[in-house]
């Protein structure tokens, strides 16, 4: 059995994963064969006055439909206008920063707005425009004068859940939405009837309210992952997430959006089987890692050294705000009593906190109000705290976190969400790894191999040296 941080534990579901074609005849959805790639696109400055990234990578997008035309103006929307949508979602577009699509949403706006409905899996780097497309879509498909709800979007992380709320309660200020989370702690267990139409929360707490009733699924059109890879591992939250959809209406058609910074193999394949014949935008594997991320690593003696290591370097450095990832909850909550007490503004974030307060600590750190984060994987996907210029990762994340089955192989998808929580959109940031044993730094070479970015060391004995190296980074 699966659990998930709200506590529900879920057994795997038995027969077809794949959504059937036809409700009649379950287990018999195929994918479409492979379609021509349309040419790569290269994404251009950024709208002014958004956070928006500006990049080179290339945008290849997969065409479900073999009639698609990729000349097509409805193929590619340079303005928000040309998309169709209303103008009070267009007001509040414009209220957002937004004067054009960043290339992603050109060619994802077209394809997700589409009628008939199509699926679509969306791999995309933070910074370029992914939470607003399928947010946008979300909202363009609701019937305001419709008091169900029509679109719910699952997040792995309570604090994922609700920046994703803020996006569509931003977007949609001038339309009659209403929203309502599934998350822990914020329904009271006596609820008995969601009228919202949009519903964003984790997997647990949304299954629950669904099989208590409370949420009726019969109007649902529209189904989003965020952090879509992470939902759909079978080692994680990936049981949960397909209770969910088993849930979803079979006799109307759903539209299931996924999107993520990282797709490995096998669970692209499942994806694939999730939201069959999509339309598909991905990026090159080799350009997830952020180039504007300097990385580094720190030689420590043993364990308890690594901590004397982390006090030396929040002495010697003037940091904007910053998040240190541990492998155990206890050890982020030692480091934060050991800090707090030596001064340091810091705070601790995992699971065992409970809903309230882990609240009241995100909402403090985006504030500013606390410059220290440390905490466990659960914020190292999709959190969106611009002034973090440092991430360290105290542990490296490690495959057996994620599957008591696998092997002590360094994570590198988790590694690379968790150091892409400084650098954002297209920002400067650096990342150090803590290294205090021969098995931790082949590790870390392993995940130098396998990234193709150098890790540049840092000498521990030499205050002096470490300053000017540090300093220099963050300059």
């Amino acid at each position: 059995m699966q659990k998930d941080e709200d506590g529900f534990f879920v057994p795997a579901p038995s027969g077809s994963q794949a959504a059937p074609k036809d409700p009649s005849e379950p287990g018999k959805a195929e994918e479409a064969p492979p379609k021509p790639a349309a040419a790569p696109a290269t994404l251009e400055e950024p709208p002014a006055g958004t956070d928006l990234i500006k990049s080179t990578f290339e945008v290849t997008v997969t065409l479900a439909d073999q009639q698609a035309d990729p000349n097509s103006p409805l193929y590619s929307a340079k303005t928000f206008e040309e998309l169709g949508i209303s103008d009070d979602l267009l007001k509040g577009i414009y209220d957002m920063g937004f004067s054009k699509p960043s290339k992603i949403q050109e060619r994802a706006l077209p394809l997700l707005l589409a009628n008939p409905p199509m699926n679509m899996i969306g791999q995309s780097q933070s910074g370029t425009g992914k939470t607003a497309a399928f947010v946008l879509t979300m909202l363009s498909r609701v019937d305001f004068n419709l008091h169900k709800p029509q679109a719910i979007c699952l997040a792995p992380s309570r604090e994922l859940a609700r920046q994703i709320m803020n996006v569509v309660i931003t977007m949609g200020k001038y339309t009659a939405v209403q929203t309502e989370y599934a998350i822990k702690d914020h329904l009271p267990r006596d609820a008995s009837n969601i009228t919202a139409q949009i519903i964003v929360g984790n997997p647990g707490t949304m299954f629950d309210l669904m099989r208590r009733k409370v949420l009726d699924v019969n109007h649902i059109k529209v189904f989003v992952l965020d952090e879509a890879d992470n939902m759909l591992d079978q080692d994680g939250l990936g049981d949960q997430t397909l209770r969910v959809k088993n849930q979803l209406p079979r006799n109307k058609p759903v539209q299931i959006v996924l999107f993520s910074a990282t797709f490995p193999d096998h669970v692209r394949n499942f994806a694939n089987k999730f939201a069959p014949n999509a339309n598909k935008i991905e990026l090159q594997k080799e350009e997830l890692s952020v180039d504007s991320i300097r990385q580094f690593y720190m030689d420590c003696k043993n364990e308890e050294h690594k901590y004397d290591i982390l006090v030396m370097l929040y002495s010697l450095l003037t940091v904007g705000q910053s998040i240190i990832f541990c492998k155990r909850r206890d050890t982020a909550d030692r480091i934060s009593q050991r800090m707090t007490a030596e001064g340091h503004k810091v705070a601790s974030l995992h699971g065992a906190k409970d809903a309230a307060e882990r609240d009241a600590i995100i909402d403090r750190f985006r504030e500013g109000r606390e410059k220290v984060l440390i905490t466990t994987n659960v914020i190292a996907r999709g959190i969106d705290i611009l002034q973090v210029n440092l991430v360290v990762n105290y542990d490296l994340p490690m495959m057996n976190e994620r599957d008591k089955f696998a092997d002590e192989r360094p994570d590198i998808e988790t590694y690379i969400h968790r150091i892409g929580r400084t650098g954002r959109f297209g920002r400067k940031g650096i990342s150090i790894n803590f290294v205090h044993d021969q098995k931790t730094w082949k590790q870390m070479e392993m995940i130098e191999q396998v990234t193709g970015k150098q890790i540049v060391r840092i000498e521990t004995d030499d205050i002096d040296e470490m300053e000017e190296k540090m300093k220099k980074a963050l300059k």
